[in-house]
């Protein structure tokens, strides 16, 4: 039957999904696909977890939906303690659909806290290349990636960029890696002085980039040197966590690693699981203050926020991964996933870097691996692995652009924290195979 549905690609034939089972997932035909990519790094309790299914049924029984301008709901605020007690950093938490909505909320929020407090000069926001926002016009325009970016140029304020900390590729032969850190950290205060601190609103990063560029954690120091020069400057910190958060990298909030604080953070994904679509805004005291106590309204809102079934469920996941140590477990499994994947991968000679941390893994591929010259970008040799691994019955997460938004290939994996050892075997042996067909070896 022909679909009318308007997919993502309007000419791919996707097999239909009709079943899940823990960390696999079933098509119409029988076939069964390990998910080692959460499908966007979003499904870290697997699927059909009977928990979260019988708490959706059990909300769905008092109250499905009521528009909170009129109404608070007892998920909602059960979640946002839970949170904010996870995280004594923040103070409050504002709930949206998805990670797109929590930037563009996030920024949002700086701006009208800046207004609150007279300094209603600062209006520019500043972003790293090859990161990735969302897709909402104002987070798009926040991103750095010029493929995402290219089509709706036109429809997009200006975007102020500096370099990512990506140190496979831009760290030099003889610099160690805190001088590199410490050097591309500094662009962020070059970039502040060039359009002037009291026009400066934010700087937002994602402590771990992942879709645009696979995986790539800032070298040590990075993030305190950011820190350092944003409180120098009063420049807010914005963390977008949507991908990389929630235990992703093995503690709640992939920042906590940095030893920072953030005045703003941006959350989706992984806090829902992929049971409903949900995303969240941390946000610290001071910013929640000044509004509360200035015009005491955030000029901001979606019909759908604080949705009663999303944050039910997303309540139910945080609990189980809580309840049954699933952070303790990426934490200690993570090793034998990294070794497991140099030992799949370490022959083939177009794999140029694996890294990334705990359930948050990235491969870079490489047409040459000793000067890492990228495979020309017509090849779309991520799509072919991709195809290869579907036929080996293994979900990867692949990316083209890596280098600059044109050149340059990945691989991302995010398997849900509840694999198994034999699982995260099986991720990489798979994954294996399908590098070694797609690369003609």
């Amino acid at each position: 039957m022909k679909t009318a549905v308007f997919h993502r690609h309007t000419s791919v034939q996707l097999p239909k999904v009709v079943g899940g089972e823990g960390c696999y997932l079933i098509d119409s035909q029988g076939n069964k696909y390990l998910d080692g990519s959460g499908g966007a790094a979003v499904s870290c309790l697997g699927h059909q977890h009977p928990e979260v299914i019988e708490s959706i049924k059990r909300q769905a029984q008092e109250i499905s939906y009521a528009h909170t301008s009129f109404f608070t709901n007892e998920p909602m605020e059960k979640l946002a303690q839970f949170l904010i007690k996870e995280n004594p950093d923040f103070s409050h938490v504002y709930f949206v659909s998805g990670g797109s909505e929590a930037v563009e909320t996030a920024v949002k929020l700086a701006r009208q806290y800046v207004v609150e407090i007279g300094k209603s000069s600062k209006y520019k926001v500043i972003a790293r290349r090859q990161s990735y926002h969302g897709n909402t016009l104002g987070a798009l325009s926040a991103g750095g990636n010029l493929w995402r970016r290219k089509m709706f140029d036109a429809l997009m304020t200006e975007g102020n960029h500096i370099s990512p900390c990506y140190a496979y590729r831009d760290q030099k032969e003889h610099e160690s890696e805190e001088a590199y850190g410490l050097r591309v950290a500094r662009e962020l205060e070059e970039k502040i002085l060039d359009l002037g601190a009291d026009h400066v609103l934010a700087f937002i990063a994602e402590p771990v980039v992942g879709a645009t560029m696979g995986c790539v954690p800032a070298v040590k120091g990075y993030f305190n040197e950011i820190h350092r020069i944003c409180k120098k400057y009063d420049v807010l910190l914005i963390l977008d966590e949507v991908m990389c958060g929630m235990g992703r990298t093995g503690t709640l909030f992939a920042y906590e690693q940095e030893g920072i604080t953030a005045d703003l953070v941006a959350l989706a994904k992984g806090l829902g699981g992929g049971y409903q679509p949900i995303g969240a805004v941390m946000v610290s005291e001071k910013i929640y203050s000044a509004i509360a106590s200035g015009t005491g309204f955030f000029q901001h809102g979606h019909t759908y926020m604080g949705h009663t079934l999303a944050c039910a469920a997303a309540l139910t996941v945080q609990e189980i991964i809580k309840r049954d140590h699933l952070l303790e477990k990426v934490i200690q499994n993570s090793q034998h996933f990294t070794l497991s994947l140099h030992h799949y991968l370490k022959e083939n000679p177009f794999v140029g870097n694996i890294r990334g941390k705990g359930f948050f893994m990235g491969i870079e591929l490489v047409e040459n691996i000793q000067n890492k010259a990228p495979f020309p970008p017509e090849r779309m040799i991520h799509q072919d692995i991709k195809k290869q691994a579907l036929k080996e019955g293994l979900m990867c997460y692949p990316m083209g652009g890596t280098i600059d938004g044109n050149k340059g290939n990945h691989i991302l994996l995010a398997p849900p924290f509840i694999a198994s050892l034999s699982q995260l075997e099986e991720i990489s042996e798979k994954l294996g195979r399908a590098i070694q067909k797609a690369t003609g070896l």
